[in-house]
């Protein structure tokens, strides 16, 4: 990630208005649809603290590991966030994603929500998600 970006990412800081809670859930959008794993993990603290479904990890260097398997895995990944709530320092977001599983080939849609908290300089240091997958049909595809 340039040095320009990642400062106007890090310009995104508690206490969050509907403008920068927005203009964040954009940011992470983008940097999630790029699958750059390294980028993606810039955006949470040395120390973040995940659950992500059943799965509970801590650390920068474990959600670069993580996104690397999961991007692997789920081929043609296309991702929408959407701003549902936030306060001075949270934020929850629906969300909805595409793809294809690498080994059946078959298409999924994932609906899901997450809950972040973030510290003084914009960084994640929680990140809560729940999700259920659906079958769908390539032609059904939204992304």
């Amino acid at each position: 990630m340039s040095v320009r970006k990642l400062k106007t990412m890090n310009t995104l800081i508690p206490p969050f208005t509907r403008e920068t809670a927005t203009a964040k859930v954009q940011a992470a959008e983008n940097a999630w649809n790029t699958k750059n794993s390294e980028r993606v993990a810039l955006a949470y603290t040395i120390d973040s603290q995940w659950r992500n479904r059943g799965e509970f990890f801590v650390g920068r260097e474990n959600i670069a590991n993580f996104l690397t398997h999961k991007w692997e895995n789920e081929l043609h990944y296309k991702l929408k966030k959407h701003l549902w709530s936030f306060s001075d320092n949270r934020i929850s977001v629906r969300f909805e994603y595409e793809w294809q599983d690498a080994k059946t080939k078959q298409w999924m849609r994932t609906h899901g929500n997450e809950h972040w908290e973030f510290d003084k300089e914009g960084l994640m240091k929680i990140r809560d998600m729940s999700a259920n997958d659906i079958t769908i049909k390539k032609e059904d595809r939204k992304y």
